[in-house]
């Protein structure tokens, strides 16, 4: 019912910058948070920076100050502003994004995600 499609990856050197982007689209009434999220080998996917509904953000202590998320609600779409770019962010970055959507018995909330964006930052 609800797709989230990324795109702004790609391949910079390390200090330069990339924006990724995640619409959302489908059977959406609202949206109540969206995140990015990264996972390298070995270790755990963690959240890299989210947004809710009202405006709050929350970053990882790794990206604090280099990484700004944003969102054109009327788009259904968030961003990820990704400066000074260093090796260690070389990953692949996935949307999610808790979506309030209309059911044959009623409004429910669902975790959607997106297809995976690769980043990477060489030195």
């Amino acid at each position: 019912q609800v797709q989230l499609v990324e795109s702004g990856g790609g391949l910079v050197q390390a200090g330069g910058s990339l924006r990724l982007s995640c619409a959302a689209s489908g059977s959406i009434f609202s949206i109540n948070a969206m995140g990015w999220y990264r996972q390298a080998p070995g270790k755990q996917r963690e959240l890299v920076a989210g947004i809710t509904r009202g405006g709050s953000t929350n970053y990882a202590d790794s990206v604090k100050g280099r990484f700004t998320i944003s969102t054109d609600n009327a788009k259904n779409t968030v961003y990820l502003q990704m400066n000074n770019l260093k090796p260690e962010d070389t990953t692949v970055y996935y949307c999610n994004a808790d979506v309030r959507s209309r059911g044959s018995s009623g409004y429910y909330f669902a975790d959607y995600w997106g297809q995976g964006a690769q980043v990477t930052a060489s030195s």
